[in-house]
């Protein structure tokens, strides 16, 4: 168990190493996701295609918050399986079962992502 001293010492971070902290995490996202490439690809595109059809102020705060919904959330399952698979090393099904939930959100993230997407594109396509 944590001494009270270790405990104290990990509440007393400082600002700076909060953000350094949480550069880490990028760069250790960075390392770990298997599907960054594609997050980034399927960004740049809707970007483009905001630029290209001239968005409203309204659909870019939308484009840009769907955006956000799916890395964060694809953020947080890596953040989930990198702690199961600390905890849990062998097959458990619990283990299992938590890393398919995180995946789930991932999935719903993005299937509401790409709902934004076709209210605001497919109209100006047609």
């Amino acid at each position: 168990m944590d001494s009270k001293k270790e405990i104290q010492a990990w509440h007393k971070v400082k600002v700076r190493d909060r953000f350094l902290n949480a550069f880490r995490g990028i760069y250790i996202f960075y390392k770990t996701s298997r599907h960054l490439y594609v997050l980034i690809f399927s960004a740049l595109a809707v970007i483009f295609l905001g630029f290209y059809f001239r968005v409203s102020s309204f659909e870019w705060i939308a484009l840009i918050f769907s955006i956000g919904f799916v890395i964060v959330s694809e953020i947080f399952n890596t953040a989930i399986e990198i702690d199961i698979d600390l905890t849990s090393p062998e097959y458990h099904p619990f283990a299992r079962d938590t890393k398919d939930v995180a995946a789930t959100a991932v999935l719903l993230s993005i299937f509401t992502a790409m709902i934004i997407g076709f209210i605001i594109f497919v109209p100006k396509f047609i």
